[in-house]
């Protein structure tokens, strides 16, 4: 079901409820729990280990924030395996990880600030992203960090900054939905599609949301006109077409999504999956790339940008009640292997998030 949206004190208590003590002032040489990673691979449980290490240091033009919760998404499960190996090409790391701590969307507090950084001091209740959440410290950049709401609690911030901003790019910018417009959500119960039906709804679209059938009552919570059952019925069998179509980490054939669309409307395809090893679902992204020019309909396919002004974005909507994260299973830090297990199997009802 769809998670209340709370005053700022019921928020704070349901933070001190799990575990969020204050923690002692940061000092050199300290030693903190984080997951680890040394290989790539597909168990989590044989390549995730809790270890003690060092504190990362304030860089300048950072700040260390005390990490209170942490997001869990699909990138952080091809981030563990290192597929598809574009990834590896790309940076992450050709024979194994070149970043030790897994882990990027964070709610905390911020500890330290370093030299040139405005507008943050040490206190300061944040959520966004940094390097490394997996772990009870983590650097950021000031500009990927935004203020906490005070009627959030620290776990449902952060489960917001890769999956939301994901759901309001492709809503906002790629579909450019407008109020009226009739939207289909492929995937609508996942972590993008959760905020994806929401930021829908809060920019005045019909939204019709797909998910399988023992997660039809939580789309419906969050406030799906329609819902479909994906395992009853075909929703592009063309009795129905929509302005929009959103399919989220899927691997529908291009053809098949176009018949749910009206002659002239947009397909937004985001991640994926399926696919070979090397290039994994962004080969059906290319082939939207290459058919768009030649049909009436517009096909896009983007992976989503962290921008400071999309975070403030999000918190103005959370705060005023439009949108609301949506946490199936919060994992302490020590059972991050499960928690990344869970989420890969494709069980989960909105996020997964580990307290710190």
């Amino acid at each position: 079901m769809k998670a209340t949206t709370q005053s700022g004190r019921e928020a704070r208590g349901r933070d001190q409820e799990s575990g969020h003590a204050p923690r002692a002032p940061v000092t050199g040489g300290q030693l903190m729990r984080a997951i680890v990673q040394d290989r790539y691979g597909t168990a989590a449980g044989d390549v995730l280990r809790l270890a003690r290490i060092g504190v990362p240091a304030v860089k300048d033009g950072e700040v260390l924030v005390g990490v209170r919760a942490a997001g869990v998404d699909r990138g952080t499960w091809h981030l563990m395996t290192g597929v598809p190996y574009l990834m590896r090409i790309l940076g992450f790391g050709v024979r194994g990880p070149r970043a030790a701590v897994l882990g990027r969307d964070l709610a905390g507090t911020v500890e330290a600030v370093g030299r040139d950084v405005t507008g943050l001091e040490p206190g300061d209740e944040v959520f966004g992203t940094g390097h490394g959440s997996f772990a009870e410290y983590a650097p950021a950049r000031p500009d990927t960090l935004a203020p906490k709401p005070a009627n959030i609690y620290f776990e449902q911030a952060a489960a917001v900054p890769t999956s939301a901003i994901t759901a309001l790019q492709a809503v906002r910018d790629r579909a450019r939905l407008r109020p009226g417009q009739h939207v289909l959500i492929a995937g609508a119960s996942g972590g993008v599609g959760t905020f994806a039906v929401q930021i829908a709804k809060a920019y005045g679209a019909e939204v019709t949301g797909v998910c399988s059938t023992a997660k039809m009552d939580l789309v419906r919570a969050i406030g799906a006109d329609h819902v479909i059952d994906y395992t009853r019925e075909d929703f592009a069998d063309g009795r129905r077409r929509y302005d929009a179509v959103i399919d989220i980490g899927g691997n529908r054939r291009l053809a098949h999504l176009r018949r749910a669309l009206t002659p002239r409307g947009t397909l937004v395809i985001t991640g994926g999956e399926g696919g070979g090893p090397w290039l994994g679902g962004t080969g059906r992204n290319l082939r939207a790339a290459l058919v768009s020019p030649f049909v009436s309909q517009r096909l896009t396919a983007f992976i989503a940008r962290q921008r400071h002004a999309d975070l403030m974005v999000l918190r103005d909507l959370m705060e005023s009640g439009a949108v609301t994260p949506a946490i199936d299973r919060a994992y302490p830090l020590s059972e991050a292997p499960a928690a990344v297990g869970y989420l890969a199997e494709g069980r989960a009802r909105g996020k997964v998030v580990l307290t710190i």
